[in-house]
């Protein structure tokens, strides 16, 4: 059953719906959500907490007159894609924004990205650059531009656009089908989701952090190789224009490699770490996949670095 706390709601369009996505993480869903309540934005705001494989349980929390909160369960596949599925399929409003319930919204994102909107009727996804909180130290991670391309995006992830800090025309989700929930444990659906929206229109972005993400081992896919290789060996083949740019097919076949070699797989890990050192002889996650591979180097020390950077696998 959902759940749902509605306080009487005075209409300040355009209103947004944010999806909070949640596994058995009630004290982190609740900053998450309560980041929510606390915008400066004056429109009204739709929350939707998605639990997934797990009991529909809402935080006690104060509600303005403009902010409603309601709590359903998962009913599509299970795992982050149908969970922010769910949340869309139920969202009242015909802007959507997405929350990872491990992260934060700043107090003036919203705000922000909304006039964006308004000065670009044909945006259908504006996003932001954001804080990475490794559980030591914060770093700020800047987007390098204000419109991003699909070009722009098959040559480089562009890794500060974290989808926590995603807003979509829903017009635009229903175009691209919603997040795709056929991609192994869910990896790269983000990434997915970029790639297809900037098929429609450029993405534009408010080049400031406005969202803070917790980098610090908690997630629920870190150190889930497996499905990690075969999430983006899955983005391969569904967007063909990865593999028509060296650097892109390099990068991703790094990831691959590295990700199969940290899973004790280390014969198919160097296939694919040799065919990145090829496009790219100098790429420094294929040599240490291919360390890796050998057992000469430990996959959760290295991704616990670059976490300490900022970075990810």
């Amino acid at each position: 059953m959902s759940e749902e706390r509605r306080p009487t709601v005075t209409g300040l369009p355009p209103a947004v719906t944010a999806v909070v996505p949640t596994h058995h993480r009630p004290a982190r869903m609740r900053e998450a959500v309560q980041s929510i309540v606390e915008q400066s934005y004056p429109g009204a705001i739709e929350i939707i907490v998605v639990f997934d494989a797990c009991d529909v349980d809402l935080p006690e929390l104060d509600l303005p007159a403009n902010r409603t909160l309601r709590g359903l369960p998962n009913d599509r596949a299970r795992g982050l894609a149908g969970a922010r599925n769910t949340g869309i399929v139920a969202a009242r409003h015909d802007f959507v924004a997405f929350l990872d319930d491990d992260d934060r919204w700043l107090p003036d994102k919203l705000s922000a990205q909304m006039v964006l909107f308004e000065q670009h009727p044909g945006a259908g996804l504006v996003g932001s650059a954001m804080q990475v909180d490794d559980g030591r130290t914060i770093h700020d991670r800047p987007v390098p531009r204000a419109v991003v391309t699909h070009d722009d995006l098959v040559h480089d992830r562009i890794a500060g656009l974290h989808a926590s800090s995603f807003v979509f025309r829903r017009g635009t989700l229903e175009s691209i089908g919603m997040i795709d929930e056929r991609i192994p444990g869910a990896h790269g659906e983000d990434y997915d989701a970029l790639l297809m929206a900037a098929q429609l229109a450029p993405i534009r972005l408010v080049n400031r952090p406005l969202v803070a993400v917790r980098w610090s081992g908690e997630s629920y896919f870190y150190g889930q190789w497996a499905p990690y290789a075969e999430g983006h060996a899955y983005l391969l083949d569904k967007h063909p224009a990865l593999r028509s740019d060296d650097y892109a097919y390099s990068r991703i076949s790094s990831q691959i490699g590295f990700a199969l070699a940290a899973d004790g797989r280390g014969r198919r890990a160097r296939t694919w770490l040799r065919r990145s050192l090829r496009l790219q002889p100098l790429n420094v996650r294929a040599w240490l996949g291919v360390l890796i591979s050998y057992r000469l180097l430990s996959a959760r020390f290295v991704a616990r670095v670059a976490n300490l950077f900022g970075r990810g696998i």
